[in-house]
């Protein structure tokens, strides 16, 4: 037994080391802060007038970039429920919306975008505000402050800390993928 755990260290830590030092810094960079549909990204982010980082950094938070459907049916890169999506037609004048779009990437990102940015416009371009909306639903956000909301008037512990991990994941993509992202 104290040879497996040896040897099972032993592997732990030259697969450590091979990470660290021998994979290319873009495989790691993948690996730990994936970056994909950066072209969409950009151009919702454009139109919409939102930093592409934020995005990323809400898709990272949400998906980790994997389409995917929730226990709440919320849905692809996103996260978008139903209710968003047909709240996002109405807001948007689209009117040929299928639940389906919502596992394309180039719609969810640009519906996502576009409700963030209803989202901002909302609560008076308050990031903070406008991400806990985005997490825990409008009329909480309301409730603890509107568009005077900081870190500290978050109720949900959940909420508080997915607005921390976007804000961080936002930071780290526009720091780490600032070419992919456009600045």
């Amino acid at each position: 037994m104290k040879k497996f755990l040896v040897a099972t260290g032993l592997v732990a830590t030259v697969t450590a080391i091979l990470v660290v030092f021998v994979l290319p810094t873009n495989v790691v960079k993948e690996l730990l802060l994936p970056l994909r549909h950066e072209d969409v990204i950009r151009q919702e982010s454009a139109q919409w007038r939102i930093e592409p980082a934020l995005v990323a950094g809400v898709i990272f938070s949400e998906s980790r970039f994997r389409d995917q459907t929730s226990e709440a049916n919320a849905r692809g890169l996103m996260q978008i429920t139903p209710a968003t999506a047909h709240e996002v037609e109405r807001l948007s004048g689209g009117t040929d919306f299928q639940l389906s779009d919502l596992s394309d990437p180039d719609v969810n990102i640009s519906y996502g975008t576009f409700y963030l940015r209803h989202l901002l416009d909302r609560f008076e371009q308050n990031e903070v505000a406008a991400l806990a909306a985005y997490n825990a639903g409008q009329g909480n956000v309301a409730r603890w402050g509107g568009a005077s909301l900081t870190l500290d008037d978050i109720r949900f512990p959940e909420t508080r800390s997915y607005v921390e991990q976007v804000l961080a994941k936002e930071r780290e993509y526009r720091q780490k993928y600032a070419r992919e992202l456009g600045y």
